[in-house]
């Protein structure tokens, strides 16, 4: 037997040591060396495996895993892992191979202990976070300026836009008509009994651009374009896509992220101001039919209502609206574990964490603007 693989007898244990790489080159050489150890195997002996010596182990070898614990159970005997690393055990949850464990059953942490380690788990995805933001500003910025190959991609960009942007300008428009129909609707039957009609010009033109029109579009592309950044980044994570990136001297922020970064920037303000179009379109239709009012006299009210600094709050809502979402969906991406499970995880949280921050930020946002008006 070579150096990667040791065994031990005695009448009812043997030990086999598996070291090096484990995979679909190996496996083959290994898997004879172990069926000729294991002939004289004895009913009822315990052979235990020990992986911690295994530096890279793929979808061959888990399956040979499998084969001799089969074989073992065959012959009247058990297969115990014993001692994995941390690539083995990883490589084993992807290819779901339970293997019988000789450890003890870890002891259970107590309730100050797992609030403790809860804490420190948050705060490392809060630094985490906070490095992957400023990652993401330091190469969206420093690229703009670059020459070579670590510039802005410009090609990247123009396809997040078209992905991000112009792909969701029907559902946007679509549901901003409706919410602007809907709030005019359920507004019109208090502003008839006092005969205030002409104010619904005000209220459907402020609610749109400062609240409505930005709230509305980042929930909306939180569900669509953040649950896709987020599978995109974690799907590239469990192929080693992104470690590819790290072994040809290619920062994956500045590679992924980035472009997606630029091109939801450049993409939801423009959404938001179609939203408030669109939202002041739906009360306009509602003012004319239901409400008889002018179609001169909801244009002037609504002129004198809105203001510039109406327009600019809900623009400057959305541009931080847009960056919650990429930040959110890429730092999902990154930290994802596991196989397929683990990406619905990750794009689940994503976009539960994109909206709850996207609501969060608009409260602050409201106290901000209006009470400092």
């Amino acid at each position: 037997m070579d150096d990667g693989l040791n065994a031990r007898k005695s009448p009812a244990i043997r030990d086999l040591v598996i070291e090096g790489a484990l995979d679909r080159h190996t496996v083959p050489e290994r898997h004879a060396e172990v069926a000729r150890g294991l002939r004289d195997l004895p009913a009822g002996a315990e052979v235990r495996l020990d992986l911690s010596g295994v530096t890279s182990l793929d979808s061959a070898g888990a399956a040979w895993c499998r084969v001799v614990a089969e074989t073992v159970a065959r012959r009247g005997g058990r297969l115990v892992l014993t001692e994995a690393g941390p690539k083995a055990r990883e490589a084993l949850s992807v290819f779901r191979v339970r293997l019988e464990s000789a450890a003890p059953p870890a002891r259970r942490p107590g309730r100050l202990e797992r609030l403790g380690g809860g804490a420190y788990g948050a705060l490392l995805a809060v630094v985490e976070f906070c490095v992957l933001a400023a990652d993401t500003l330091f190469f969206a910025v420093e690229g703009l300026f670059r020459r070579d190959r670590r510039r802005v991609r410009g090609h990247a960009v123009i396809e997040q836009m078209v992905r991000i942007g112009l792909e969701s300008v029907g559902i946007v428009a679509l549901i901003s008509l409706l919410v602007g129909l809907t709030v005019a609707l359920q507004s019109a039957y208090q502003l008839r009994q006092f005969g205030a009609n002409i104010y619904i010009a005000n209220l459907v033109g402020v609610a749109m651009t400062r609240e409505m029109g930005p709230l509305m579009t980042a929930i909306l592309l939180a569900g669509r374009s953040g649950a896709s950044i987020a599978a995109e980044m974690s799907t590239m994570v469990i192929t080693e896509e992104v470690d590819a990136l790290k072994t040809m001297g290619i920062h994956p922020v500045r590679y992924l992220v980035v472009p997606r970064f630029w091109g939801i920037t450049l993409t939801q303000p423009l959404l938001t101001v179609l939203s408030d179009a669109l939202g002041i379109l739906g009360g306009f239709l509602i003012a004319v039919s239901y409400l008889q009012l002018g179609v001169t006299s909801f244009l002037d009210q609504l002129i004198g209502a809105l203001q510039v600094k109406d327009v600019l709050t809900g623009l400057v809502k959305s541009v931080s609206f847009a960056w919650i979402i990429v930040f959110v969906a890429a730092h999902r991406g990154f930290r994802v574990r596991g196989g397929a499970e683990g990406v619905g995880i990750a794009t689940t949280a994503s976009v539960v964490q994109s909206i709850f921050l996207v609501i969060a930020a608009d409260a602050f946002f409201s106290l901000l603007f209006y009470f400092g008006d």
